[in-house]
């Protein structure tokens, strides 16, 4: 018996995108650093891409991120 297994099959309802296949998985079919997930359903895997846009939007814009002291110029 293997030590580790690869788990190849994810649980039901469990729904990822692939970032190098630009597809919905249902189960981990690639590796963690090519996915984004879980998602709950496979219209909100669909609409990954368009997540991480807008989070990455709001992170750009957002105050708390930006360490900028008053001598610093922008």
């Amino acid at each position: 018996m293997a030590l580790f297994k690869k788990r190849t099959v994810g649980k039901p309802g469990e729904w990822y995108y692939c970032l190098v296949h630009r597809k919905v998985e249902e189960g981990p079919e690639c590796p963690a650093k090519n996915r984004f997930g879980p998602y709950t359903s496979r219209e909100e895997a669909q609409h990954a891409m368009d997540t991480a846009r807008e989070r990455n939007l709001e992170w750009e814009n957002d105050p708390k991120w930006h360490d900028r002291s008053e001598e610093t110029p922008e």
